[in-house]
C-alpha cells in the first residue's frame, strides 16, 4: 500500500496519485486514509470519496424553519460528516474579508472542509459572476455548482482558467434547460475543461435519466455529485429506497477518479431531517464499502 495513505492525510494531488495507484490493484483507498485541512487538521475520507452533505438539507433546522448556519454546522458534527457542498443561505457570498472569513473559521473549527458552493446563477453580468470566483478563492471551495445563462460560459471559461475552479452546471428535473444529460454535453461542448456536470442524481431521474449513465457521460468533467433518490420519477425517498443505482454510480465514480464532494441531499422533511439523513448516510456508506471492496 501506497505510503502516502497515512495518518498524517492526503492533500488533493496526492490523493489523486494514490487512488490512482490503488486502482491499479484493484482498489481505490486504504482504511483510514484523511484529507488535510488548511489549518492541518485531518478529516477521514470514505473509501476513495468526500462523502458529505449539500448542507440544503439542513436548511429547515433555524428558527421557525429558516437557514442557520450554526445549527446546520452542529447537526454536521452530529452526523459524523466532514465535507460540504454549500446551500448559500447557510454561506452567503461576502465581499474581501481582512484576515480569516468568520465562516471559514468556524467550518475549520467544526472540522468541515467546504469543499462546493450551490446552486448559483451565473448570468452575463461579469463582474457579479467574478464576485462568485473571488470568494470561492477566498473560502478554499474548489468547485461551483451552477445554473449559468448559455451565453455566459465564454466568460466562466475564462474565470475557471484564471481561478481553477470548476463549474457544474446543474440539472434540475423536468422543464429545466438542463434537464437531460444531452443538453448538458452540447451545452459544454467546446469549453473549458473546467465546465462541467453537477450531477443531481434525484433529478435525473425525475427526468427519466439514469444517473449512472451521467456520470460516464461526464467523466472527468463531474464537478459535484448530489446524492439523493426518487421513485417512479416523482416522489423523493430516502437513499436506497427508490430507483437510483447506488452501487453501480459509486463504481464509475471511483473508476474516474471523482474527488469532489459526494453530497447527500434530502429534500424532504427539512424541520427534522435527521434521522432520514442518517439512515442515507449509512446506505452511502455500505454502498461505497460494496463499490471499491476490490
Amino acid at each position: 500500500m501506497d505510503s502516502r495513505l497515512s495518518s498524517r492525510g492526503l492533500r488533493r494531488r496526492e490523493f489523486l496519485a494514490a487512488a490512482g495507484a490503488c486502482a491499479g490493484m484493484g482498489m481505490f483507498a486504504a482504511a483510514g486514509a484523511e484529507f488535510a485541512l488548511p489549518n492541518e487538521q485531518t478529516v477521514p475520507l470514505e473509501g476513495p470519496f468526500k462523502l458529505g452533505l449539500q448542507s440544503y438539507t439542513l436548511r429547515g433546522l433555524g428558527k421557525n424553519g429558516k437557514p442557520d448556519f450554526s445549527r446546520a454546522l452542529e447537526a454536521t458534527k452530529e452526523l459524523g460528516v466532514h465535507f460540504w457542498e454549500a446551500f448559500p443561505e447557510h454561506v452567503p457570498v461576502a465581499g474581501p474579508t481582512r484576515g480569516e472569513n468568520p465562516a471559514r473559521a468556524a467550518l475549520d473549527a467544526a472540522h468541515v472542509k467546504l469543499v462546493g458552493y450551490g446552486v448559483v446563477p451565473l448570468g452575463t453580468d461579469a463582474a457579479a459572476n467574478r464576485r462568485y470566483f473571488e470568494f470561492a478563492k477566498q473560502m478554499g471551495i474548489e468547485y461551483l455548482s451552477a445554473d449559468p445563462d448559455p451565453k455566459a460560459l465564454d466568460g466562466v471559461d475564462r474565470l475557471v482558467e484564471a481561478y481553477n475552479i470548476g463549474v457544474g452546471i446543474h440539472n434540475h428535473g423536468p422543464g429545466h434547460r438542463y434537464d437531460t444529460i444531452a443538453k448538458i454535453k452540447k451545452v459544454i461542448e467546446g469549453h473549458h475543461p473546467l465546465v462541467g456536470c453537477c450531477i443531481d442524481t434525484g433529478h435525473f431521474l425525475r427526468s427519466k435519466e439514469d444517473p449512472v449513465e451521467a456520470a460516464e457521460a461526464f467523466a472527468g468533467r463531474t464537478y459535484g455529485v448530489h446524492l439523493k433518490d426518487v421513485k417512479d420519477a416523482r416522489t423523493f425517498t430516502v437513499l436506497g429506497k427508490g430507483d437510483l443505482r447506488v452501487v453501480d454510480l459509486l463504481k464509475v465514480l471511483a473508476k474516474h477518479k471523482y474527488n469532489y464532494c459526494l453530497a447527500i441531499e434530502y429534500e424532504e422533511n427539512p424541520e427534522h431531517p435527521m434521522d432520514d439523513v442518517k439512515a442515507c448516510l449509512e446506505t452511502a456508506r455500505k454502498a461505497i464499502h460494496e463499490a471499491v471492496k476490490g
